[in-house]
């Protein structure tokens, strides 16, 4: 088998040198001429390097297959979700045996009342390799529903609005949306936002009418400002249609009564750079959760309807150091707070009379907890979720009056093997290079062996202030149940221990993303978790760009890596302004026309720092119609390392030339693209072991 494995010979990408220059610096791309998606000779390429993946892993194929129905297995697939309340009916989604997509339904008035299918997506799916609808918005009088559809993975949405009187969809189509939209509430006027049909960002707002042409709707807001996207919601008191603007760093609203949707919108507070706020409507005030006046964890802050620009706001909830106020959800009677404190989520309930304010009780270190869908501003229940690492998720309603609380639903682990006792979980702390204790979330089986010879799963995504909290998953199972230990290295770039955690690991500073990743891998190593042998890494998207740069920084601690859909040429695509996002992101990475930033990021940039050393084995995944991270970048980084790698270690790439950023939909198809990944390290595993 091995013999046969080296006579495959691994594609070779042509070399075009491309001279690119920016502030006297110059760089050459030898694979440059990658990013035509048009082009045969691309196509031609990527498809030589799946054909490559595929003959490398075909001795894999029936394992993939086997690991596929054992994560199926555990997942209950006459599923429903957890019914809502909302105008006058409950709503519901239902997957059924057999199918991929769901099926959304409303009864009215009463659970036992019949179903009414409003989308079943199976039935809309047909035909199409790729399908998502997102974005359903139920008309005040409950007779219409817009709803967004994507069928190439691009996240541009076509809106389309159905009749649920008589179950018509109408023809117009409004195309290059982000699938989202909100009613006024007369229900003859609909706001949506579309896109900029070349960098993909979400720019205008418009309004539509319904009985006249789409091609009549009216542009009520342009967002012309390229760092910003814009967005159209309703408040949950159903007082007020808001239009958001928002940058990395910055934000802004306007706002406009919905019973006269047809008006003009007000300024809410204009931007000022670095001042980011939110707005909740209650009781003839808006609450704001902002960092204002350095309230770097945020506070909320509170003014009446008539004064809402920011000289007029008034402190609620003052800022804490240590406590990052992450979001308020108002109810007639109460409101709760959801905050993070030393990295564990809190719920914090209090009554607007000021009676009584109390937190929702959580002991462990490894859990995850956060209000769930909550539509119902008349209600004394908030309905919140809550997993640990090592067990299943329950939907859970809370009577925040009585203090007694109702499991509504727990995830239901199918098989018949599975113990919550039989796991454990930890969470570890190390002292990273320069002096900062960083936090790291484990989970593995009561049996697995602590003596440095388990093999361990390490993931971290560390980018945009995203959280990775300790969460379980029954997919993770077929590693845990082979010996591996799972850890999340919740490291800077993320949110996990407040605001001045995520501004530590982005622009100047984003290198600790990646030294606090190693040094956890080190720690690990050094307490005997794991060994350099047993070691895999995965990230995805920028969690790739993470990925790219610790093999290049310390590839010697890793035997395999994973790196989904990687942000890896971070050079050349910041410095593309017709790349969707590029613009929006100037404030995490920094803008590389300022030639200080462009040096930082060249010093880090996976693509730009390939050099000739040894690499782990990789695998390496995209989507030709990904609109987050072009395909072109994983292409052009396993074309440049194949050249460069001085080992005979395994590197694929394996490229959906249907899909895009999302990977392929579907609830099950997914898993197909988790069985590579994992088949992948089970079977370095297990070569590990023939040695």
């Amino acid at each position: 088998m091995k013999q046969q494995l080296m006579d495959i010979k691994a594609p070779i990408a042509k070399k075009k040198p491309t001279r690119l220059e920016k502030h006297g610096d110059i760089r050459i791309d030898d694979y440059y001429w990658m990013n035509d998606r048009e082009d045969q000779e691309v196509i031609d390429y990527l498809e030589s390097e799946n054909a490559y993946y595929q003959k490398m892993t075909a001795h894999t194929k029936d394992f993939q297959e086997k690991l596929f129905l054992e994560m199926k297995s555990r997942i209950k697939e006459d599923d429903s979700s957890v019914p809502y309340k909302y105008n006058g009916y409950w709503y519901i989604t239902k997957y059924k045996v057999g199918q991929e997509y769901p099926i959304y339904s409303r009864r009215k008035e009463h659970m036992d009342a019949g179903d009414e299918i409003l989308f079943d997506c199976n039935e809309l799916a047909k035909g199409h390799d790729y399908f998502n609808l997102k974005g359903v918005s139920v008309s005040p009088d409950n007779t219409m529903a817009s709803f967004g559809v994507d069928t190439v993975s691009r996240r541009e949405y076509d809106l389309q609005i159905k009749n649920l009187r008589t179950g018509e969809v109408y023809p117009d189509k409004i195309e290059k949306t982000t699938g989202s939209s909100v009613w006024g509430n007369g229900c003859k006027t609909l706001f949506y936002t579309k896109k900029d049909p070349v960098t993909l960002r979400s720019d205008k707002i418009y309004r539509h009418t319904l009985g006249t042409p789409t091609t009549d709707d009216v542009l009520v807001y342009h967002e012309k400002d390229e760092t910003f996207n814009t967005f159209v919601y309703k408040t949950k008191s159903k007082k007020f249609i808001v239009i958001g603007s928002v940058s990395t760093l910055t934000s802004e609203y306007q706002i406009l009564n919905a019973d006269t949707p047809e008006g003009d919108f007000k300024m809410f507070s204009p931007r000022e750079t670095g001042i980011e706020y939110s707005i909740a409507h209650y009781n003839g005030s808006f609450y704001i959760l902002t960092n204002k006046d350095n309230a770097t964890n945020f506070k909320l802050m509170k003014t009446f309807e008539g004064k809402t620009t920011s000289d007029n706001w008034k402190e609620f909830i003052k800022h804490r150091k240590h406590v990052l106020l992450e979001d308020v959800e108002i109810f007639k009677d109460y409101y709760v707070l959801s905050e993070r404190e030393n990295g564990l989520n809190k719920l914090k309930i209090t009554k607007w009379d000021g009676r009584y304010s109390y937190n929702l009780p959580f002991e462990s270190e490894t859990y995850v907890a956060g209000t769930s869908v909550n539509v119902d501003f008349d209600t004394k229940e908030l309905r919140y979720y809550y997993n640990e690492m090592g067990a299943p998720y329950a939907i859970i309603d809370f009577n925040m009056e009585s203090r007694t609380q109702t499991i509504l639903k727990e995830q239901e682990v199918l098989g018949g093997t599975f113990d919550k006792e039989n796991y454990r979980t930890e969470r570890l702390w190390t002292i990273a290079r320069d002096g900062i204790k960083v936090p790291i979330s484990l989970v593995y089986h009561k049996d697995t062996k602590l003596d440095g010879t388990s093999p361990l799963f390490q993931y971290a995504y560390g980018s945009y202030g995203s959280t990775i909290d300790p969460y379980f998953s029954s997919i993770r199972l077929s590693l845990l149940d082979r010996g591996f230990i799972f850890a999340i290295a919740h490291v800077r770039g993320g949110e996990y221990l407040g605001r001045p955690w995520y501004e530590d690991g982005k622009l100047l500073r984003k290198k600790n993303t990646f030294t606090d990743f190693i040094d956890c891998s080190k720690f690990l190593i050094e307490k005997k978790y794991t060994s350099s042998e047993h070691l895999y890494a995965n990230g995805g998207s920028a969690g790739g760009l993470l990925m790219g740069a610790i093999i290049n920084m310390a590839p010697e601690l890793y035997n395999g890596v994973i790196a989904a859909v990687p942000f890896v040429d971070v050079v050349t695509t910041m410095l593309d302004d017709t790349i969707p996002l590029t613009t929006g992101e100037y404030d995490e990475w920094g803008n590389p026309n300022d030639k200080t930033y462009y040096g930082y990021m060249k010093s880090y940039s996976p693509y730009d720092n390939v050099t000739a050393q040894d690499y782990p084995n990789l695998y390496v995944s995209t989507g030709l119609h990904d609109s987050q991270v072009q395909y072109w970048e994983p292409a052009k980084w396993v074309a440049k390392l194949r050249e460069h790698k001085t080992d005979d270690n395994l590197l694929f790439l394996d490229t959906n030339m249907e899909a895009g950023h999302g990977g392929a939909s579907g609830r099950f198809e997914s898993l197909k693209e988790t069985a590579k990944e994992y088949a992948f390290i089970l079977d370095l595993e297990e070569k590990l072991v023939l040695k």
